[in-house]
Protein backbone atom coordinates (compact mmCIF):
# COMPACT_ATOMS: atom_id res chain seq x y z
CA UNK A 1 0.00 0.00 0.00
CA UNK A 2 0.91 3.72 -1.01
CA UNK A 3 1.99 5.75 2.40
CA UNK A 4 0.04 8.30 3.13
CA UNK A 5 -2.93 8.45 0.75
CA UNK A 6 -5.27 6.12 3.11
CA UNK A 7 -7.21 7.64 5.99
CA UNK A 8 -6.60 7.76 9.40
CA UNK A 9 -8.26 4.48 10.68
CA UNK A 10 -8.96 4.82 14.52
CA UNK A 11 -11.20 3.75 17.10
CA UNK A 12 -14.68 5.10 16.99
CA UNK A 13 -17.72 5.50 19.75
CA UNK A 14 -20.88 4.86 17.74
CA UNK A 15 -23.73 6.13 19.35
CA UNK A 16 -27.60 4.95 18.94
CA UNK A 17 -30.47 6.83 18.98
CA UNK A 18 -31.96 4.21 21.99
CA UNK A 19 -28.90 5.19 24.23
CA UNK A 20 -26.79 1.78 23.12
CA UNK A 21 -22.94 2.33 22.62
CA UNK A 22 -20.18 0.43 21.41
CA UNK A 23 -16.98 0.87 19.91
CA UNK A 24 -15.56 -0.27 17.03
CA UNK A 25 -13.02 0.80 14.09
CA UNK A 26 -13.76 3.80 11.47
CA UNK A 27 -11.95 6.69 9.65
CA UNK A 28 -14.31 9.14 12.15
CA UNK A 29 -14.03 9.51 15.55
CA UNK A 30 -17.72 9.28 16.49
CA UNK A 31 -20.41 8.10 14.49
CA UNK A 32 -24.92 8.08 15.36
CA UNK A 33 -27.18 5.68 14.17
CA UNK A 34 -30.50 5.52 14.34
CA UNK A 35 -30.76 1.80 14.80
CA UNK A 36 -28.60 -0.85 15.91
CA UNK A 37 -28.51 -4.59 16.57
CA UNK A 38 -30.06 -3.37 20.34
CA UNK A 39 -32.75 -2.44 18.84
CA UNK A 40 -33.78 -3.55 15.23
CA UNK A 41 -36.63 -5.67 15.09
CA UNK A 42 -35.10 -8.39 13.62
CA UNK A 43 -32.74 -8.80 16.28
CA UNK A 44 -35.00 -8.09 19.03
CA UNK A 45 -37.70 -11.16 17.67
CA UNK A 46 -40.51 -8.44 17.87
CA UNK A 47 -40.63 -7.87 14.10
CA UNK A 48 -44.14 -7.90 12.60
CA UNK A 49 -45.32 -10.44 10.00
CA UNK A 50 -47.64 -9.19 7.32
CA UNK A 51 -50.11 -11.77 6.50
CA UNK A 52 -50.49 -11.77 2.67
CA UNK A 53 -52.93 -14.51 2.03
CA UNK A 54 -56.06 -13.29 0.62
CA UNK A 55 -54.81 -10.22 -0.63
CA UNK A 56 -56.73 -11.21 -4.36
CA UNK A 57 -59.82 -11.82 -2.67
CA UNK A 58 -59.96 -9.04 -1.27
CA UNK A 59 -59.09 -7.08 -4.07
CA UNK A 60 -62.03 -8.99 -6.08
CA UNK A 61 -64.71 -8.13 -2.93
CA UNK A 62 -63.55 -4.66 -3.01
CA UNK A 63 -64.32 -4.00 -7.06
CA UNK A 64 -66.85 -6.64 -7.01
CA UNK A 65 -65.10 -8.86 -9.35
CA UNK A 66 -66.45 -12.73 -9.79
Amino acid sequence: MKKEIHPEYVECKVSCACGNTFTTKSNKAELRVDICSNCHPFFTGSEKIVDAAGRVEKFKKKYAMQ
